[in-house]
Parts: C-alpha cells; sequence; structure tokens
C-alpha cells in the first residue's frame, strides 16, 4: 500500500514540474511575440544645427604637373584664341611662362621663370627667379610692367611690377558649375600638387531637399 502511495506521489510531482515547465516554455514565447510584433513608436528626428547651416562639401584632389600644365594650357587657348597674344606655361621645377609681347609694330619673345608660394587663401603668388625680354636689357620690373601693359590676362590674374610677382586668384576663377577651386599644395620638385573642391549643394539640387526636411 505504501508502495502504491509513493509511486502516485512521484507521478503528481513530476506532473507539476511538467506543468510548470510548460508554463515557463509559454510565456517565454509569448514574450518573444510582443516583442517582435510590438508597434514602434515613431520619433522625429530634427536635422542639427550642423545640417541646417551647411551649404557645401569639400574635396582634396591631387593632380601632376603634367595633368596641371594639360589643363592651363587649354584654358590659355581657350581666352587666347581670339585675340593676338600668344603665351604658354609650362610647370617644370618652376612655372615657366613663355610667350610673345607685341611692342610697337613687331612682337618680342619674352620668358618668365616664377616659383609658386601658396597663400593660406588658397591663391598662389608667382614670385619672379628670372625674366628675359628678347635681347633687350631691361631691369626686371621694367619688363614686368610690359607684361602687364601688353599681355593678355584673366581679371582674376594680376601683375604686380613692384614686387616682380604675379598674383593668382584662383579662389575667383568663374567655373560654370559653380564650383569653387583652391590651391592646397603646390610642390612642383616632388611633382605633389594638390586642389580643394567645394562642391554647394544648391548646385546639386540638394539645398532644397535639406529645406524640405526641416
Amino acid at each position: 500500500m505504501n508502495r502504491l502511495e509513493n509511486n502516485k506521489r512521484k507521478k503528481n510531482k513530476w506532473k507539476r514540474y511538467f506543468i510548470a515547465l510548460l508554463l515557463l516554455n509559454v510565456s517565454v514565447l509569448l514574450i518573444i511575440v510582443l516583442l517582435i510584433f510590438w508597434p514602434v513608436s515613431q520619433s522625429n528626428v530634427p536635422f542639427t544645427e550642423h545640417e541646417a547651416t551647411h551649404e557645401s562639401s569639400e574635396f582634396i584632389i591631387r593632380t601632376t604637373k603634367k595633368n596641371l600644365n594639360e589643363l592651363v594650357n587649354a584654358y590659355m587657348y581657350e581666352y587666347l584664341k581670339d585675340t593676338k597674344h600668344q603665351y604658354r606655361v609650362s610647370l617644370e621645377d618652376d612655372v615657366h611662362l613663355i610667350g610673345e609681347l607685341p611692342i610697337f609694330s613687331t612682337t618680342v619673345p619674352v620668358q618668365v621663370h616664377l616659383d609658386p608660394i601658396v597663400q593660406e587663401n588658397g591663391d598662389v603668388i608667382l614670385k619672379q627667379k628670372s625674366i628675359s625680354l628678347g635681347l633687350m636689357e631691361l631691369p626686371n620690373k621694367k619688363i614686368m610692367e610690359y607684361l602687364d601693359k601688353y599681355m593678355a590676362f584673366p581679371k582674376w590674374v594680376s601683375i604686380n611690377p613692384e614686387e616682380e610677382e604675379i598674383y593668382v586668384a584662383v579662389t575667383q576663377m568663374e567655373i560654370k558649375s559653380n564650383f569653387r577651386v583652391s590651391v592646397e599644395q603646390m610642390d612642383l620638385e616632388a611633382n605633389n600638387l594638390a586642389f580643394k573642391l567645394k562642391v554647394p549643394y544648391e548646385t546639386l539640387g540638394i539645398e532644397t531637399l535639406l529645406m524640405k526636411e526641416q
């Protein structure tokens, strides 16, 4: 009799354990299902002040003397093609300006060697190293005056005869794409040239998008 009662108690004990384990598993499963399908509260993330006021992105572009030389002379060809002026630029260990000055009824060959000095604002000063005007023996400043007077340059290039230098306002160049260019580094001897390209969001039609998102 006692044996039957013991067996019955054991069965009841295991039955309780099984039911408790079953309830535990069902509870865990319900919690997992609720976590998966419970609706997520939506929140509007506002633009930060930086995102709202930032109007452009900047990129650093590295190139070589050869590539820049081709670009400069292609630009100068377009600029001078409807004029009587002829000159070109050769980027070597320095900037070599080669051309002809129309003086009186003839032209006189001119050659200038210049050292590029990058300015903090991204412009460049070309400092004269040597200069010659045909066979004429003239002071350097006088030849620079002739350059300023008789040679056609873009409006963002200015000659300063007193300082014997040419100021190249790269940041003032007008580019159809509305991009802005500035010089980051110009080491001709090491063939290490870097430019900063500023791309306005408005040019890409992004500014309108940012305003709508706000």
